[in-house]
């Protein structure tokens, strides 16, 4: 009897020890602040709410959510945005950026627009993936180091090509350049630019489909 109980303490033991290891082998699991699905409810219910609200010519919204897509379906994190306004597409690209880990840089010159598009990514939930600039795109844009794997322009047309090849060089393997209001002639700077952009080596071009009359152009660098 002594023996038997002595055998069957030593397999209990030899148990105890065996599921010890398991529990200790795996990984431990990362906090979540917010699990996706609430991101998401609170992301979507903001911009059905804001959908015909946006002024100060922000993205309709139908381009905000082929932005969103490009991002996510690329993978891409270092996101670059030239022209915030009051933050609409920011807030697509954001959401976006969420999903992939990445996170948003934008730009905008104008205070009065970046104070309401701070307020408008708190209350979208977005806050924490973007990293919003007041300044001057014209300098701080030359002065950002990269790599970029996305950027957005969508700010003085005048200017489109300039930014094109201040950034060129720092896009990453696999990156995509998007330009916004590409398919009308707002400025001869403009076609400059899409000229250009249809011709540089290792580069593929195509407009973006679904988009809004107002075109969203998109150049991708090969992997």
């Amino acid at each position: 009897m002594g023996s038997t109980r002595w055998f069957a303490g030593i397999l209990a033991a030899c148990a105890y020890v065996s599921l010890a290891v398991q529990v200790h082998a795996q990984p431990p699991r990362a906090p979540v602040s917010r699990t996706t699905a609430e991101l998401d409810r609170k992301v979507q219910n903001f911009l059905d709410a804001e959908r015909d609200q946006w002024d100060y010519l922000n993205v309709p919204y139908q381009d905000g959510r082929i932005l969103h897509d490009l991002v996510v379906k690329g993978g891409h994190k270092a996101i670059l945005e030239i022209g915030t306004s009051t933050g609409h597409s920011t807030v697509w690209l954001a959401w976006a950026a969420a999903k992939t880990g990445g996170r948003v840089t934008t730009i905008e010159i104008d205070r009065g627009r970046h104070e309401r598009a701070l307020a408008n990514f708190k209350r979208a939930g977005v806050a924490e993936h973007v990293d919003a600039r007041l300044a001057d795109a014209h300098d701080l844009v030359k002065l950002l180091p990269g790599p970029w794997d996305f950027v957005f322009q969508d700010a003085d047309k005048e200017w489109y090509l300039q930014y094109f090849r201040d950034l060129e060089a720092k896009m990453a393997p696999g990156g995509c350049y998007t330009a916004h209001n590409v398919a009308r002639p707002y400025a001869r700077q403009v076609t400059e630019f899409l000229d250009y952009a249809r011709k540089r080596p290792g580069v593929s071009f195509r407009f973006a489909e679904g988009a809004s009359a107002e075109g969203i152009s998109i150049s991708c660098w090969a992997r």
